[in-house]
């Protein structure tokens, strides 16, 4: 395993958890406010917190999927292509995808000291920097992300290779196997 597969597979798992940790915590505090509601309590800051927890699921999640290459795309199409456009098409995508998250983590990050001066309503100890820092944190990491999985997508774009038909065939293969399990 080389040390690109060793941060790969490092970062895969530390988002990976990152992501169940933030997902159980929105589900604790969703249905602690409902159970709370039912009785006639309620958290105040409920609403700001899972909106804000939402978020940053959202953000950490697709940094997840762009290291999986689980992002929206055209596998099929660019792999019918011809090596050279095929090979055309991934190197233009991946320039758009990296600059477009470099302008994001760059004005993501100058807005940081505006909402420096702002909080919560409902939590005002938290400031909305904090909250927002979600945006060029994420922005980075999914540019890390894109460039540590490139190799890979790289050696399967120039092989013609659709990804999509890939894991299509593996989650064939996953059902044939767990078929033949029960049926034993």
């Amino acid at each position: 395993m080389t040390p690109l597969d060793t941060a790969r597979l490092w970062l895969e798992r530390l988002l990976e958890c990152f992501t169940v940790t933030l997902l159980l915590t929105l589900t604790t505090i969703v249905l602690v406010a409902v159970a709370l509601r039912t009785f006639g309590g309620n958290l105040p800051w409920y609403d700001e917190v899972a909106s804000i927890n939402l978020a940053w699921l959202s953000f950490y999640g697709a940094c997840l999927a762009a290291l999986k290459r689980a992002h929206m795309g055209f596998p099929g199409l660019v792999a019918k292509a011809s090596p050279g456009l095929r090979s055309s098409l991934f190197v233009l995508s991946e320039i758009i995808v990296v600059g477009f998250f470099l302008a994001v983590g760059y004005y993501g990050y100058l807005v940081l000291p505006i909402l420096a001066w702002d909080s919560l309503v409902a939590l005002p100890a938290i400031g909305l920097d904090v909250t927002q820092s979600v945006i060029p944190i994420s922005a980075a990491l999914f540019i890390l992300c894109e460039l540590l999985s490139l190799p890979v997508a790289w050696n399967k774009v120039r092989a013609g290779i659709d990804s999509e038909e890939e894991a299509i065939e593996e989650a064939i293969r996953i059902a044939e196997q767990d078929l033949k399990e029960h049926r034993s």
